[in-house]
């Protein structure tokens, strides 16, 4: 029999934890939980359900990741977001994989997502597979912001969905945009990008019309018109703030030749 390690990561995680553990019961043989500095009742929420309670400064989501994995004691890692949890039929999968011989090293399931009171099942959001199973000398995850496994061959599919409790509000999800396109313009900079004027422009409208007409977005109703509005905007504020990086480097340069 396989035997799995879950490794979830934390901050002030006490809304969404109890659910994802839960879900764990009787297909995690360990629950290893990885905590950046949690306030709340996290750390207490963890040992209440058996998981080794880790702290570890935060660098960012793969370095996090991937110290979890580290620090578990079974081969193959189940990587679980604390806002996630595991359907029955995703749970059954996960049982009848265990008792049996792996075939793949990194395995994927579809994620579908509720947002403002319902689960969206087209807007580019779903299937939205994820590659969250795999052995741990096989793989590890890469990327400061949009994480991902990289391994060679290819992944296994498993039945059932991985559920994801996202935003609550749509002013968190507000509030998420710009943190995480702050974050990506600082990515993009640093990797060398600095053309930004007309990937702001020309992608951006390509964002709403790719996401409300290509991948049906306009079949989840106002919410997936919501969801494509923010996907534009997302893309229009990270070439934006991008924009402001570079031109800030300008113009210290032009300062320091005037000097």
């Amino acid at each position: 029999m396989n035997r799995l390690s879950a490794c979830l990561i934390t901050l002030n995680e006490e809304h969404n934890l109890p659910r994802a553990l839960a879900s764990l019961a009787g297909i995690a043989d360990e629950i290893v939980v990885v905590d950046s500095g949690s306030t709340d009742r996290t750390a207490e929420i963890a040992r209440e359900h058996g998981a080794v309670f880790l702290e570890r400064a935060w660098t960012n989501y793969s370095e996090q990741k991937n110290f979890a994995a580290e620090r578990a004691q079974n081969d193959w890692i189940f990587s679980m977001d604390a806002d996630e949890e595991l359907s029955s039929a995703l749970q059954s999968s996960l049982l009848d994989w265990k008792r049996h011989n792996a075939e793949f090293a990194v395995y994927e399931m579809a994620r579908k997502t509720w947002y403002l009171g319902a689960w969206i099942k087209h807007s580019g959001w779903y299937p939205d597979f994820q590659r969250r199973l795999y052995r741990k000398d096989a793989a590890a995850f890469k990327g400061i912001i949009h994480e991902s496994l990289k391994f060679e061959g290819q992944p296994g599919r498993l039945a059932g969905d991985l559920l994801h409790y996202t935003v609550r509000s749509f002013a968190e999800h507000e509030a998420n945009v710009e943190r995480y396109t702050t974050l990506a313009a600082k990515q993009m900079f640093a990797s060398g990008k600095r053309k930004w004027r007309g990937a702001m422009w020309l992608a951006t409208p390509w964002s709403w019309f790719q996401n409300y007409f290509l991948r049906g977005g306009f079949l989840d109703g106002y919410r997936g018109a919501l969801i494509s509005q923010m996907a534009a905007r997302s893309v229009r504020l990270k070439y934006a703030k991008l924009g402001k990086l570079v031109e800030a480097v300008q113009q210290q340069g032009a300062s320091g030749e005037k000097s």
